[in-house]
């Protein structure tokens, strides 16, 4: 038999239509494809195929979902069926023997947990508790409707209630604690709320459970906004905010409107325009693109029209190249973002804004020769260097080509110069090495060489190294580190993987059953890591340090893109840039209060 839950996910990730396609000649009319009925024999047009997941046909009356059609067309039994569809869609599905049954999902102890908390947090916000996040949700203009519609909800500045709330309900400390809940900042301490004094968004998977929450403080605080620490349920960087609304709508749509925050996709979407997701507070990454491809070919992103919103998009922009998009920018008017847009002009204005949309590359020209950037051979040059990152990104020959054409265009010169450019090592962009990868994959022999000047150039990887250490070695670091990093900030896929794996055990593994949820070339790195035991008596020393590392690398990075953005700015723009730059440098010098350990004594070297 196959387990229930991976007969939902083969549902939700197939392609009703595409499947069809292939044994049905369909077209496409109005919101439905249509064609012959293959179960009669039909020569008209009179079976419909909807993207939403059924067929049906209008004379003969046959119906159902992909899993009816394949079996009924091809012949097949449910579990074959099941099986031909998960292998067109990219599941596994595996079948459990019937006499060993697989017993309750792992995972619901925390769909069920955060369930929980959701109506906790929903009850809050109405409550006696909830009045200072109601005025600020009257303070945006959102109705409870609206805010009922999406799950809102308030966590008190008293984080023991939700821990007795709970508690009541059978969900000790423990539960709380390995959820998220719950953290507990140094070991022997009291286990602390992770939301306080916060506006709180569930976030859903797909099939609508709960498995996160984002936080926004209400008044003075930081960070403004904070999502639950990872989890089997939740990877940030793989998870869409909204997806589970606009599934269905961005099937029917063929597009999807990408937004940068949780209010942006929420007004949207009262406002009646449905395909539309968002990022969770991070720059999209590469699952976050392979999960929107499953549902749409078409982009829109729908940023902020300031500086960060600029970068935003472009950094998007070549994520979604590199998965075969289509990809169009919206330009609102300056001083708007999506959700002051719609409350000022509504709906009708904005779906005109999209129809206005162009091309990523073109608007990148478009800002590259208003800026006077191809005006001279100095200034050309850069700016083809600003461009050539987003041609390489082009996954599509046609939408290459056209790149292609196009800078030669706008720069005057030859396309085959321009080619030869392309065809030669992609440089370093923006202080940063050029890659396709969300996360570089671990180095082959033939790339080993490539990997380590890879791992000189990119600062903070031997920090990555000394936190992953410390975490193996003393377990009861892991709720203390979460609190500060998540797996999005290593730059080693290694690093990352074992990161998620020690933090999904809640700090209770042993190396046996971390082996056994690692791929072998991070089993073989924590196997060395696990033998290095130099500096575990400085470990507060050793944590700090590292972390303090990690966030240099931030904000050098920073540093890079806010370059990278001084083509693209006004004279105006310019000055706030420069700006924003001597500060970030400042903030580098003034935060090395901590001196690195020597390597020899079991610290952390500088890069």
């Amino acid at each position: 038999m196959i387990p229930d839950d991976v007969v939902e996910r083969v549902r939700e990730q197939a392609d009703i239509v595409s499947i069809v396609g292939e044994l049905v000649k369909l077209k496409r009319v109005g919101n439905s494809f249509r064609g012959p009925c293959p179960f009669h024999q039909g020569k008209d047009p009179n079976f419909a195929v909807s993207p939403r997941g059924g067929y049906v046909c209008f004379v003969c009356h046959e119906k159902g979902d992909v899993f009816n059609f394949v079996q009924k067309r091809l012949g097949l039994d449910f579990v074959d069926a099941v099986k031909y569809v998960g292998g067109k869609s990219g599941v596994e599905v595996k079948e459990v023997s019937r006499e060993r049954p697989a017993g309750p999902d792992p995972r619901e102890r925390y769909w069920e947990i955060n369930a929980a908390a959701a109506e906790f947090f929903t009850n809050t916000l109405w409550g006696q508790e909830g009045g200072a996040a109601r005025e600020y949700l009257a303070g945006r203009s959102l109705e409870r409707a609206t805010a009922d519609r999406f799950g809102f909800g308030f966590a008190p500045r008293d984080g023991g209630l939700l821990r007795t709330h709970l508690n009541t309900l059978g969900f000790d400390d423990a539960r709380q604690i390995e959820c998220g809940l719950l953290h507990v900042k140094n070991e022997g301490e009291e286990p602390r709320p992770r939301f306080r004094n916060r506006l709180m968004f569930p976030i859903y998977d797909p099939q609508g459970r709960v498995i996160a929450f984002g936080g926004r403080v209400i008044g003075a605080g930081e960070p403004k906004y904070l999502n639950s620490a990872e989890s089997p349920v939740f990877v940030k960087g793989a998870t869409l905010y909204g997806l589970n609304w606009a599934k269905n709508a961005i099937r029917r749509d063929e597009r999807v409107l990408l937004v940068e925050g949780y209010f942006d996709c929420v007004r949207l979407m009262a406002a009646g325009i449905e395909s539309v997701v968002a990022p969770l507070g991070t720059a999209l990454t590469e699952p976050q693109a392979e999960l929107i491809r499953k549902y749409a070919g078409t982009v829109f992103l729908l940023y902020d029209s300031d500086n960060a919103g600029l970068k935003a998009t472009f950094r998007a922009g070549d994520v979604l190249l590199r998965q075969g998009f289509k990809v169009h920018v919206v330009t609102l008017p300056e001083g708007e973002d999506p959700d002051t847009f719609v409350v000022k002009h509504g709906r009708e204005k904005l779906e005109a804004e999209l129809g206005h949309a162009i091309d990523v590359f073109e608007r990148k020209v478009q800002i590259l020769q208003r800026g006077g950037w191809f005006s001279d051979l100095r200034r050309k040059r850069v700016a083809l260097d600003r461009l050539l990152p987003t041609i390489r990104s082009a996954a599509d020959p046609i939408t290459f080509g056209l790149y292609v054409a196009r800078a030669a265009e706008a720069a005057g010169i030859r396309e085959e110069i321009l080619k030869e450019e392309l065809r030669a090592a992609p440089k370093r962009q923006f202080g940063r090495p050029a890659s396709s990868a969300a996360e570089p994959a671990p180095p082959t022999p033939a790339k080993a060489k490539k990997q380590s000047l890879y791992n000189l150039v990119e600062p903070g990887t031997q920090s990555e190294r000394e936190l992953i250490r410390l975490m193996l070695h003393r377990p009861g670091l892991v709720e203390r580190i979460a609190e500060r990093l998540d797996s999005g900030k290593f730059r080693d896929a290694r690093h990352a993987q074992i990161f998620r794996a020690v933090i999904q055990s809640s700090g209770q593994f042993t190396a046996e059953s971390l082996a056994s949820e690692l791929p072998a070339h991070s089993v073989e790195l924590m196997q060395q890591l696990l033998v290095e035991n130099r500096g575990l008596d400085r470990v507060d020393d050793v944590v700090e340090g590292s972390i303090l590392h990690l966030v240099e690398r931030d904000v050098r990075e920073q540093l890079d893109e806010l370059e990278a953005q001084l083509p693209l700015a006004g004279d105006e723009e310019k000055n706030e840039i420069v700006g924003r730059i001597k500060s970030l440098s400042g903030s580098i010098r003034g935060g090395r209060r901590w001196k690195f350990l020597s390597k020899s004594k079991g610290g952390v070297v500088e890069s």
